[in-house]
C-alpha cells in the first residue's frame, strides 16, 4: 500500500541531496535552454523586464549548488541514482553552456511556450513554502514529497508552460461579450481613484465573480467532473492547488477576468492584484499550522481553505470564495468549525493519478458517471 505521506527522506542517507541535486540540475537545465531558445521558450512580457545579469548569478549559484549536492549524494546514498541524475542534468546545462550561455541578439517578437514562467515560478515558491512548511507543519508527519507530488508538479508544469494560452483563453469571454462597449468613461473614473483603493475593488469583484463560478463548478456536474480533479488531492500543501484541469483554470479564471476587463482598473492594480493572488492561492493550500484567528472572516486562511477540500459530508460544497471569505458568510455557505480536517479529497477517490489520466478522465466513459 503506497504511504499517502509520502517518501520519507532522512539526513545521512544521501536521498535528500540526491533529491536537491537532481531538482536543481533540472531547473538550471531549462533555464539554460530558455537563455538559447527565448523565443520559443520564454513569455514576452517576461523578457521585457527581466534583469539578465542577476538571472545569470542565480543560475551559477544553482549550478554549483547543484554539482555539491550530487558529489553529497553519491558518497552518502547505498544507491546512486539521484546523485547520478542530479551530475547528468547539471553536466548537460553547463555543457549547453551554463551561467555563461550566449543568448540571441534578436529575438522574435512573438509569444513562446512559458518554460520560464514555470522555472522561476517553481523555484521561488519552493525557497518560500518548503522551508515554512517544514518549520510550521501542521501534519508534521508528511513529507515534501508526498502522495501525488509527481502530478501536481505536472499541473504546475502545463499551466505554466502553456500560461500565454491560458491567458488568451482567459480573456476571451471578457473581450467577446463586451467588445465595442462604450466603457472609456467608467475606465478614466476608476482609474483616477487611489491605487490602493483599486486593487482592493480588483480582489473583491474578482472573488465575487469567481465565488459564483465556483459554486457553479460544484453545482452542473459536468463542470464538476473537471472541477473534481482539483478535489482530488488527498494532501494538501504549498503545490496541492496547482492540480487544475485545464478547462477548470479557462472557466474560472475566465469569468473572473469579465470585472476586471468591464471596469477597466489601472494595469499596477491589476499587475499588484495578480501578485496578491499568485502567492495568497499557494498560501491557502499550504500545510502551516498558522490560525490567525484575527484574519477568518476577513481574509481566506489555510484553515478556511483547507475545510472546502475536506473529506467530510459536512463540508462539502462550502467556503467557495479563495479571497473574502465573508463572500460565503453573506450567501450562507461558510463552513468553519474548531479545528482541521482529519482528511481531505473525494469520498471514493475516483479520480485516478497522473496528470494525463486527470486530464483524460472527466471525459471518459468512467467519469461521464462518476
Amino acid at each position: 500500500m503506497t504511504n499517502p505521506q509520502g517518501i520519507a527522506l532522512r539526513f545521512g542517507e544521501g536521498r535528500i541531496s540526491g533529491v536537491l541535486a537532481t531538482g536543481l540540475g533540472g531547473l538550471s537545465l531549462l533555464a539554460v535552454l530558455c537563455f538559447r531558445f527565448p523565443s520559443l521558450l520564454t513569455t514576452a512580457d517576461l523578457r521585457a523586464v527581466y534583469p539578465v545579469p542577476l538571472l545569470r548569478t542565480v543560475l551559477f549559484a544553482a549550478l554549483l549548488l547543484a554539482l555539491a549536492f550530487a558529489a553529497l549524494s553519491l558518497l552518502l546514498a547505498r544507491r546512486a541514482q539521484l546523485g547520478l541524475a542530479g551530475l547528468a542534468l547539471t553536466g548537460a546545462a553547463i555543457a549547453l553552456g551554463g551561467a555563461w550561455v550566449e543568448t540571441p541578439d534578436a529575438v522574435a517578437p512573438r509569444r513562446g511556450l512559458g518554460l520560464d514562467w514555470f522555472v522561476l515560478d517553481l523555484l521561488l515558491l519552493a525557497l518560500v513554502f518548503v522551508p515554512l512548511e517544514r518549520a510550521f507543519a501542521r501534519l508534521r508527519e508528511q513529507r515534501v514529497l508526498r502522495l501525488g507530488f509527481a502530478t501536481d508538479v505536472a499541473h504546475f508544469f502545463a499551466s505554466h508552460v502553456l500560461v500565454q494560452v491560458t491567458v488568451l483563453l482567459t480573456m476571451a469571454p471578457a473581450a467577446l461579450l463586451f467588445r465595442g462597449a462604450a466603457l472609456d468613461g467608467l475606465h478614466a473614473a476608476v482609474r483616477a481613484q487611489p491605487l490602493w483603493l483599486q486593487v482592493f475593488e480588483a480582489i473583491f469583484v474578482a472573488d465575487l465573480f469567481q465565488y459564483a463560478a465556483h459554486r457553479t463548478m460544484h453545482a452542473v456536474p459536468w463542470l464538476w467532473r473537471f472541477h473534481a480533479v482539483h478535489h482530488s488531492s488527498r494532501a494538501m500543501d504549498w503545490l496541492a492547488g496547482s492540480r487544475l484541469h485545464l478547462v477548470d483554470i479557462v472557466v474560472t479564471r475566465g469569468l473572473s477576468f469579465v470585472p476586471l476587463y468591464v471596469l477597466g482598473f489601472a494595469p499596477a492594480a491589476v499587475y499588484a492584484y495578480l501578485v496578491f493572488v499568485s502567492f495568497h492561492a499557494v498560501f491557502i493550500h499550504a500545510n502551516l499550522r498558522f490560525r490567525l484567528r484575527a484574519l477568518d472572516w476577513l481574509l481566506v486562511t489555510p484553515r478556511f481553505h483547507h475545510w472546502h477540500h475536506a473529506a467530510h459530508p459536512e463540508a462539502v460544497d462550502r467556503n467557495f470564495a479563495v479571497h473574502l471569505p465573508w463572500i460565503d458568510r453573506l450567501f450562507g455557505t461558510a463552513h468553519l468549525p474548531a479545528g482541521w480536517p482529519r482528511a481531505y479529497g473525494i469520498d471514493g477517490h475516483p479520480v485516478p493519478e497522473g496528470y494525463w489520466r486527470q486530464l483524460r478522465w472527466p471525459v471518459q466513459r468512467s467519469g461521464l458517471h462518476s
